[in-house]
């Protein structure tokens, strides 16, 4: 234990060392998160107020959002600070929060994709029992689900981490704390863990991956029992749902489905999942779903009036 106090914050080099590049980056990122923020509560918003969007879809989008929003707020602003900061330091106690925070959200993330490709499977090949099956007892449980499984993800990786002695050096070549940079600076053989990490993250990635793309391939399969128009609202519906998968595990499958280490491409691919997924999944999901745009177009109405 007076090891680990040796160390007491962490220094992060960040993206860059060009003074230049990081004005840019500041206001690059500044911007994304931004309109990370505008995006995402806007949708929390939309499908809380709308008397229309009450379906149990819906319901799991406007959670999606949430943790998109809390997801991309455990990095990105202490990512953008660092960027302008002198002393471009995290104590170990905020270290600690945001790695327990960010794979709380993320591992529950993770969890919440499988349950909204459920939710499209009865919906698709179950629409007469949709409402029963998933009725609001259910929904509220299946969140819950995905909480606890988010809860359990990070507990385990903090459990590791927080008991490693950290002697020094003290330097993350990085601009947020992850499991593989922190276990690169612990004073002890971490290669146990390591694989702990790559069980953890890597394999549950690759796991949820294929159960993902099988149960789509299943809906997809079924649609073919569809009139035109319903066939054509369950691809838009599943589209923007694969879309989304693919955006977020790839990057998460390359990071963590290989031995422990830290290579120079890791800072660009956590960037991808972190700060421009959950950007981008606002728009992927409003841009193919007419509902979603109509009930906005109409608060918007309303609210001029």
């Amino acid at each position: 234990m007076a090891q680990r106090n040796n160390v007491t914050e962490f220094v992060l080099l960040g993206l860059t060392q060009s003074l230049q590049g990081q004005i840019i980056l500041f206001v690059v990122f500044l911007f994304i998160y931004i309109v990370t923020m505008v995006g995402n509560l806007l949708i929390v918003w939309t499908v809380m107020v709308s008397p229309t969007l009450d379906a149990p879809m819906y319901f799991f989008l406007g959670c999606l959002s949430f943790m998109d929003a809390v997801y991309s707020t455990t990095v990105t602003p202490n990512m953008i600070v660092i960027l302008i900061s002198v002393k471009k330091t995290i104590s170990f106690q905020a270290c600690m929060s945001q790695l327990f925070v960010g794979h709380l959200f993320g591992g529950a993330e993770i969890i919440l994709l499988v349950v909204m490709a459920y939710d499209r499977y009865v919906a698709i090949c179950k629409p007469l029992h949709y409402l029963t099956i998933m009725n609001q007892r259910v929904c509220i449980l299946l969140l819950l689900l995905a909480c606890l499984g988010g809860f359990l993800h990070t507990v385990v990786h903090l459990l590791f981490v927080y008991n490693l002695p950290f002697c020094g050096p003290n330097v993350i070549d990085h601009f947020g704390c992850d499991m593989y940079p922190l276990l690169k600076l612990a004073c002890t053989d971490t290669y146990v863990i390591g694989l702990t990490v790559v069980a953890n993250d890597g394999a549950v990635c690759v796991v949820i991956f294929v159960l993902l793309f099988i149960s789509y391939g299943v809906i997809l399969h079924s649609l073919k029992n569809l009139s035109q128009e319903g066939r054509h609202r369950a691809l838009s519906t599943c589209g923007s749902h694969i879309t989304v998968v693919v955006l977020f595990f790839i990057p998460c499958i390359f990071m963590y489905v290989r031995p422990p280490s830290t290579l120079p491409i890791d800072k660009s691919l956590t960037v991808f999942y972190t700060v421009i997924t959950p950007m981008l999944n606002p728009f992927i999901y409003t841009l193919r779903n007419g509902e979603m745009k109509s009930a906005m177009r109409k608060l918007w109405t309303r609210k001029r009036k």
